[in-house]
């Protein structure tokens, strides 16, 4: 039973290979998440933390931490899994990791962003599939997306 769960989940992931998911809803950065984030992780630099001291910064205002942009962009709200269809018969879905991220431009603090997903390959690892999922994080009137990464997920069944 698992593996016929399995290999219909193959199936319909292997069809999304490739198509852009609707992106989330838009999503806030606040001052309060960013230091709730530098008081979690220890990262206190002041480009985050300090508004008055990084207006005169090389971004004009704080910005968000990387990681927190990292940390988010798989779990906006409106994101429906971000590309990745609901599969039946999946137990659970794991982090497995990321094959590689970048941050291109920063998050400031009060702007908003959203997240969209592709798949890029789905795989049969054991009794689970290994989908690699890149997300894109853009930020409301920049040019440039704020992160792109690799994401590897791994779904039991």
């Amino acid at each position: 039973m698992a593996n016929e769960a399995l290999e219909k989940g193959r199936e319909v992931l292997a069809a999304r290979i490739g198509q852009a998911s609707e992106p989330t809803d838009w999503f806030e950065m606040t001052q309060e998440r960013v230091n709730d984030f530098a008081d979690a992780t220890l990262d206190h630099q002041w480009i985050h933390v300090n508004p008055e001291r990084a207006k005169q910064g090389p971004f004009g205002a704080p910005i968000a931490h990387g990681q927190l942009t990292m940390s988010l962009m798989s779990f906006l709200p409106g994101g429906e899994g971000i590309g990745i269809p609901q599969v039946p018969g999946v137990k659970m879905g794991i982090n497995y990791g990321w094959n590689r991220v970048r941050f291109p431009a920063p998050v400031p603090v009060g702007a908003r962003m959203r997240t969209k997903g592709e798949i890029l390959s789905v795989d049969v690892k054991g009794n689970m599939l290994e989908v690699v999922n890149q997300l894109t994080v853009e930020v409301e009137g920049q040019g440039k997306p704020a992160c792109v990464g690799e994401s590897v997920l791994r779904l039991v069944f």
